[in-house]
């Protein structure tokens, strides 16, 4: 053999060599940490119990200005008169609103629980992936809340306005109109959460951007019947917009599963 053909040879041995090393830092466990099952549930139950705890209390923080936060709230649906139907059903839709803004205010504390609960049982592979994941499905959420507030109910409540303006006068219950206001923002927050799922399909090698891709007949049925299921209006605009949205995510996360190489 040759001098240059066992120079290529021992290259090629350390590039292997190297390549594996890698493969094994990779998949290494570095917070691995030795528990009973007890143990493990222990740790579940106090992550929950610190959870709830946050929530409860910016529930309660958010109870203090639940005023500002109903007027907020109010305002896609200019020149409609709002009643109390019942007794105290204000009080209740003040509850149902503080609990919802303070779910919002407290989801960071909650994610960071689940964070630590999750961590020592991953791999650096997949710990690289969860600031990424995490980072984006808070930025996602938030999106799809404000894309609900400034498109999707302004769209509904001027369809349910305009289609009966000149039969009725337009005087709502304050809780029928909160509990459409509060699904449609929290559903739709949830299904722009698309573009996470497929980032985590992708990098764990699940399901690749090619068969995404190659579905996409399905993927429009399926946002039609998401869009139908997720509004709880029946007008078609807003069933629209949402179905849209979530296609509109659906490719833009089939461009970021492209982006990393799957």
């Amino acid at each position: 053999m040759s001098r240059s053909s066992e120079a290529e040879t021992t290259t090629t041995k350390d590039f292997d060599v190297e390549a594996t090393s890698q493969e094994e830092f990779l998949s290494e466990l570095p917070g691995e940490v030795e528990m009973s099952l007890f143990d493990h549930l222990e740790e579940l139950r106090s992550r929950i119990f610190y959870s709830l705890i946050a929530v409860v209390l910016s529930a309660v923080g958010c109870f203090i200005f639940v005023k500002q936060l109903v007027q907020v709230l109010e305002i896609p649906a200019q020149g409609v008169k709002f009643l109390q139907l019942a007794p105290g059903e204000y009080f209740f839709v003040s509850i149902k609103v503080a609990g919802y803004s303070g779910l919002v205010l407290a989801s960071p504390f909650v994610l960071y629980q689940i964070l630590q609960f999750v961590l020592p049982g991953l791999t650096r592979r997949e710990r690289r992936l969860l600031i990424p994941v995490f980072m984006g499905s808070t930025v996602l959420f938030l999106s799809g809340l404000v894309f609900a507030y400034f498109a999707l109910i302004p769209a509904a409540l001027n369809f349910f306005i305009n289609y009966g303006a000149d039969v009725v006068e337009q005087s709502w219950s304050i809780d029928r109109y909160f509990e459409f206001v509060l699904l449609l923002l929290f559903s739709t927050g949830l299904a722009f959460q698309i573009p996470v799922i497929q980032l985590l399909l992708g990098a764990l090698g699940i399901v690749s951007s090619k068969v995404m891709l190659s579905g996409w007949r399905y993927v429009i049925m399926g946002a039609v019947v998401l869009g139908a299921i997720l509004t709880p209006s029946t007008d078609p605009l807003t069933q629209s917009l949402l179905a849209g949205a979530v296609l509109g995510l659906y490719f833009g996360g089939i461009g970021l599963v492209k982006l990393i190489g799957k």
